[in-house]
């Protein structure tokens, strides 16, 4: 889910890999160490790629998988913990969520950049991170492997209502919205700050990711549902039928998302003198470009 495409390193990538790997998706491409314009490189190699190349279709193969696993882990700890009063307990449900992030991070960030989440991959393609015309592709196969996953979880354990594992709000649409708002924002200012810039620890991108994931279930979880991913919700609902509050969980993320990716696009540190910056005539557009 976590949700560019954030890559890691299970399979001995360096450090520049694993940082773009979230970001492009672009596994073992060899970027020079500290090169600013590697993000831009790999994008721009991304885009001249025919979109029913074989890659591609790794790619998307890859985002269902880890999408469907993902969900399954997660919604599958709710739905036990539902079904066997609480044996699982709310910690443990936290802990799902996040180590099942990192596994799956780890597991296919340098085929996908696992993203997960169709909020992450938007807010990567409005910072120029992430080609537009993948953008489509990506969100269906994540929306294809919740719903498996929410498929697979009504077929063990039912549909009843009292063992519901998608998201609905627990107190207001407002307070849910702002709350979704806030923990994406979050989410995907780590996953900017571990995956696209290259000066960070790649190796440490999967952890930081779960890690995050882990903390925000913990305190917007009993709020929100702490969805952060709007296939996250839409899978167990389309499945369940039951859509309560969904828009939430589609504005909150996606505002969210693209929120932090712009937020951290503004800190991000460059080298280049103050003139080249502030010949490009946009602050934005040279905190993109950096």
């Amino acid at each position: 889910m976590a949700g560019g495409e954030h890559g890691a390193g299970a399979n001995g990538l360096q450090d520049q890999d694993l940082t773009g790997a979230l970001e492009e998706g672009r596994g073992g491409v060899n970027q020079p160490a500290g090169c600013e314009n590697s993000g831009e490189q790999a994008l721009s190699s991304t885009s001249n790629q025919p979109m029913l190349s074989v890659q591609f279709v790794q790619k998307i193969l890859a985002e269902i998988f880890g999408t469907y696993f993902l969900i399954f882990a997660g919604c599958a700890a709710v739905a036990v913990n539902k079904r066997t009063a609480g044996t699982v307990t709310f910690p443990g449900i936290c802990i799902t969520w996040g180590l099942a992030v990192m596994v799956m991070v780890y597991s296919v960030g340098h085929i996908s950049g696992a993203h997960f989440n169709p909020a992450v991959t938007f807010a990567f393609a409005t910072c120029g991170r992430f080609p537009w015309r993948q953008v489509p592709a990506y969100a269906a196969a994540q929306v294809l492997g919740s719903t498996a996953a929410s498929i697979t979880l009504r077929l063990l354990f039912g549909g009843e209502p009292e063992h519901f594992f998608g998201t609905v709000p627990s107190g207001s649409d407002v307070q849910s919205l702002v709350l979704e708002f806030i923990i994406t924002f979050y989410l995907m200012f780590v996953v900017s700050g571990v995956a696209t810039d290259n000066r960070a620890i790649g190796e440490l991108a999967g952890l930081a990711v779960g890690a995050t994931v882990l903390l925000n279930v913990l305190f917007a979880g009993p709020i929100s549902g702490a969805s952060m991913n709007p296939a996250r919700t839409i899978g167990p609902a389309m499945v369940l039928g039951r859509y309560t509050g969904i828009w939430v969980y589609i504005i909150g993320p996606v505002s969210g998302a693209v929120s932090g990716a712009w937020a951290y696009n503004l800190i991000r540190f460059t080298n280049k003198p103050l003139r080249e910056i502030t010949r490009t005539g946009s602050f934005l557009r040279s905190a993109r470009m950096s």
